[in-house]
């Protein structure tokens, strides 16, 4: 495996490498390398998009998830993203045009003259920092463990995880967006490929599906059904899931970003529903991956579990394949988010671009060494952590919606109520204050006074004014 490995890595960095210098050439201005020109098509779209949403997580979370927690963990996460995808074909345009309208360069800039506030773009900037770190980590946290455990004599989990972040700085860094781009298309296949091909081998294991689910239940019966084994997927955990997730588009900086640069309506209505059709493809596969573990591995750590039934029980070449799969989801999630930071840190500047540019390019490698830092010390629960990163963020999402939409400035009320949701949020993280409120999960609770905040908010800066305006005139 070992030389099949080598030959397969020096072919996919060979490959990044010629995309970095290609897009290298290309970029005659800061939109160029920030924003890979505002000019992306639906299949660029649909897979950079997905490569951006599923990730190591997706490969190595969501496999262990089902195996803990159940058949639960397809309504945690597929039907969320479903409900996601409505979103974006929803609210797409809407945020479309106002970034046209505001000349975006970054989620916190556009959140910024939205409301005419630095305060307002220094909430928003805060709040992708706080969430999105951990997110990066557990990128780089997942490969570390994941080839620390295939190659237990190599190299330390540290020393995986800074091998990772240096190829991941040198490739962004150089490349720009575009490449990220790119690389994000050739990630996305290799990981729909490998995937499939491992699920195939764990269902032959069986026979077939009915003989799958026929032992899984023999093993453990709570897995087939919710709240699941270990009492998860209770109602209020899927509702605040699905709350985090459908506010991914509109709250994540690297996702909006490319909603943003879609070329055309079209192209994003194409590419929303291409990613819907990727989440059922790319999940599913990880379904049967669970189950197999479940039955013949349930006792087994995450790295073990993972090492097993993705290295151990595949041949040779697939497990090869499965590595650099692995290596390059861990890439293409990590430096899109590490980049959209920067950006973010950018379109809070003003000045010339070759005055801010080098501060935006030490951003990026600051963040890249924060993220690497929280990796060597969070836990191994990835899917959890992602969740957590997501109901973060998903709490600026009525302070951005309503901002979108709004005509008038809308005041410091919402960004003010956004920043003390978040603090009380990352104190229930900490163990500072408690997780629920009056039987309420504390995200449902924060979220719908954030939405009730903004909804007054908007009706009475927007709906007085005209009235006010409309006495004015009569008068």
């Amino acid at each position: 495996m070992i030389r099949t490995l080598i030959f397969i890595g020096v072919i996919y960095v060979g490959i990044l490498i010629t995309f970095s210098l290609i897009f290298r050439q290309r970029q005659k201005s800061t939109n160029s390398y920030l924003l890979a020109g505002s000019k992306l098509g639906s299949v660029l779209g649909l897979f950079t998009f997905a490569a951006t949403l599923f990730s190591t997580f997706t490969l190595i979370g969501m496999p262990d998830f089902f195996r803990t927690h159940g058949v639960g963990s397809w309504i945690f996460l597929a039907v969320s993203d479903a409900v996601m995808v409505f979103a974006i074909i929803w609210l797409g345009h809407a945020l479309r045009e106002k970034a046209r309208n505001k000349d975006f360069k970054g989620l916190s800039g556009l959140i910024r003259d939205c409301y005419q506030s630095k305060f307002a773009g220094y909430v928003a900037f805060f709040g992708a920092f706080i969430f999105l770190i951990p997110y990066v980590s557990i990128q780089i946290r997942g490969i570390s463990i994941f080839l620390n455990a295939t190659f237990p004599e190599s190299l330390p989990t540290w020393a995986w995880a800074l091998s990772m972040v240096v190829v991941m700085l040198i490739y962004s860094e150089t490349g720009g967006l575009k490449a990220i781009i790119y690389s994000d298309v050739l990630q996305g296949i290799l990981l729909l490929i490998v995937i499939w091909i491992a699920s195939f081998v764990c269902i032959s294991y069986f026979g077939d599906m009915q003989n799958m689910f026929k032992k899984v239940e023999q093993t453990n019966q709570a897995l087939l059904s919710v709240p699941g084994p270990k009492g998860l997927f209770t109602t209020q955990f899927l509702l605040a899931s699905m709350l985090a997730i459908v506010m991914i588009p509109f709250t994540q900086p690297q996702v909006v970003t490319r909603i943003i640069i879609m070329k055309d309506q079209r192209s994003l209505f194409r590419m929303a529903v291409g990613v819907g059709c990727f989440a059922i493809v790319i999940i599913l596969p990880t379904l049967f991956l669970g189950m197999y573990g479940a039955v013949k591995y349930p006792d087994e750590s995450t790295a073990g579990f993972i090492n097993k039934v993705l290295i151990q029980d595949q041949s040779e070449s697939v497990a090869a394949f499965i590595i650099i799969g692995l290596i390059a989801a861990a890439i293409s999630t990590a430096d899109s988010q590490i980049f959209a930071l920067g950006s973010e840190l950018r379109s809070l500047m003003k000045g010339d671009d070759k005055k801010v540019m080098p501060i935006t390019r030490v951003a990026i490698v600051f963040f890249a060494a924060i993220s690497l830092i929280f990796s060597l010390f969070s836990s191994d629960q990835l899917v959890l952590l992602a969740r957590t990163s997501f109901a973060g963020t998903a709490l600026m999402g009525p302070m951005i919606i309503s901002g979108i939409f709004s005509e008038k400035e809308m005041g410091p009320v919402v960004p003010t109520a956004t920043l003390l949701a978040m603090a009380l949020f990352v104190g229930s993280l900490l163990g500072l204050i408690p997780n629920s409120l009056l039987g309420i999960r504390l995200d449902i609770t924060l979220f719908v006074l954030l939405l009730a905040t903004a909804s007054i908010t908007y009706y009475v800066k927007n709906n007085g004014s005209l009235t006010n305006d409309s006495e004015e005139i009569k008068s």
